[in-house]
């Protein structure tokens, strides 16, 4: 999932170390708890050579578990596993977000009900430890903080909406020009589909709905980029809301005087 992800090219990883891509082939799920197990090793093995650790998102509540605990012990079983991803593989996602309601009637929605990547896991955590979702939020706020020992500064840039939605037209045509269809038709072959996660995301649903047939090119560009910026304002809502920052600054000046603020 190259394109679609913006992934850092092979020569844009030359000069910098980077960690945490190419971590699972496209079909194999992958979850916050297993990122925050390789992630606590990554920054370790960096501080312990004396080095400084840069972390950048992306997604809000994955850079979350660098300050705050995210994770809990919940074990889920095999059956409540199957249970939930047929669910979602025979009904789809409204499906599984009723089925949430059923179990959490009056908070299922502190979630993202329109990321599978939220809904599938939450109701399957509901299930298996027969709590709320705002129990569940309790219950992990009191956990440990794996990164709690290293000292940490968070930095937040800006952007206007306006400049975003211009940028955002500009980088979705930059990745169908350098062959996202390509890649998804690869990505497809190679089992995505058996992935909520990546077969949901932003650029490569969109992309598969168009390789079915379901929407036309030009549709298919539209949604991507509506898609997108319902995503990004979701993610500022987010940070505004969810993390606390030491300092916040705009880059609609098109320069960053940072000074030596690192």
């Amino acid at each position: 999932m190259d394109i679609g992800t913006a992934k850092p090219r092979p020569e844009e990883r030359e000069g910098i170390k980077h960690f945490g891509i190419d971590l699972v082939e496209c079909d194999q799920p992958y979850n916050i708890g297993k990122y925050v197990i390789e992630s606590k090793k990554w920054v370790d093995d960096i501080m312990s050579r004396g080095k400084n650790v840069l972390i950048t998102g992306g997604s809000g509540f994955y850079l979350k578990s660098y300050v705050a605990p995210v994770v809990d012990e919940i074990h889920i079983p095999q059956n409540i596993n199957t249970e939930v991803d047929q669910i979602y593989r025979k009904s789809g996602l409204e499906a599984v977000v009723d089925r949430l309601r059923e179990v959490s009637p009056t908070d299922y929605d502190m979630i993202d009900l329109q990321n599978s990547r939220r809904v599938i896991p939450a109701l399957k955590r509901c299930l298996a430890s027969g709590l709320s979702l705002s129990e569940l939020r309790t219950r992990m706020t009191e956990g440990d903080q794996p990164f709690g020992e290293y000292k940490k500064k968070s930095l937040l840039l800006e952007r206007s909406i306006d400049e975003l939605t211009e940028r955002i037209g500009i980088r979705t045509q930059q990745m169908l020009s350098e062959g996202l269809i390509e890649e998804v038709k690869i990505l497809k072959e190679k089992g995505i589909e058996r992935n909520p996660s990546a077969c949901g995301s932003i650029g490569y649903r969109e992309t598969l709905s168009y390789l079915r047939g379901e929407i036309d090119r030009k549709t298919l560009e539209q949604d991507i980029n509506q898609n997108t910026l319902k995503l990004v304002k979701k993610q500022l809502k987010w940070f505004r809301n969810q993390m606390e920052f030491e300092k916040v600054m705009s880059l609609d000046a098109g320069t960053l005087p940072m000074g030596d603020w690192f």
